[in-house]
């Protein structure tokens, strides 16, 4: 499902949080954000739409690393999976960085209620495009967002 930004919305922005890779150190949104455009995506391991998102990520994420785009994942997963993120990422490949949003406050603060649900961000750390859910495809439609944000980025 696509929720555009309209211009009646006020753009909600991203703030410079903080979270817990899954090495265990703590890095923040400004240091991993990128030069372009933020991609941030919230997701669980036991969601199965995310089970079908996540690779799809990491592809559009290879194809967007030249063009000044950052990946970022966040895990919103619970205490009794947290050690399970790490080895799931690895096994799906995602070379993005991981973070674990262990007490739930940036899915909270940012009003995510659902996974996956993916925010892209400009430089200004406005939010400009928000996609919950994910069905087989939506990769197409997140593509062809992406690239129209870059165009008007690049003006």
């Amino acid at each position: 499902m696509f929720f555009g930004l309209t211009s009646c919305m006020k753009a909600q922005e991203i703030y410079n949080f903080k979270l817990e890779n899954t090495d265990n150190q703590t890095v923040s949104y400004d240091e991993l954000k990128g030069e372009k455009l933020t991609v941030i995506d919230f997701w669980a391991t036991w969601c199965k739409p995310c089970l079908n998102e996540l690779p799809k990520m990491v592809e559009l994420a290879d194809t967007f690393k030249n063009r000044g785009v950052n990946f970022i994942g966040i895990s919103v997963d619970g205490p009794r999976n947290w050690s399970k993120v790490k080895p799931f990422t690895e096994s799906l490949g995602i070379t993005y960085p991981v973070l674990i949003d262990k007490e739930g406050e940036v899915m909270r603060d940012l009003n995510i209620n659902v996974v996956p649900t993916l925010l892209v961000a400009d430089t200004g750390n406005e939010i400009v495009y928000i996609h919950e859910g994910f069905i087989p495809g939506d990769e197409k439609i997140i593509r062809n967002e992406l690239d129209k944000l870059l165009q008007t980025v690049n003006r």
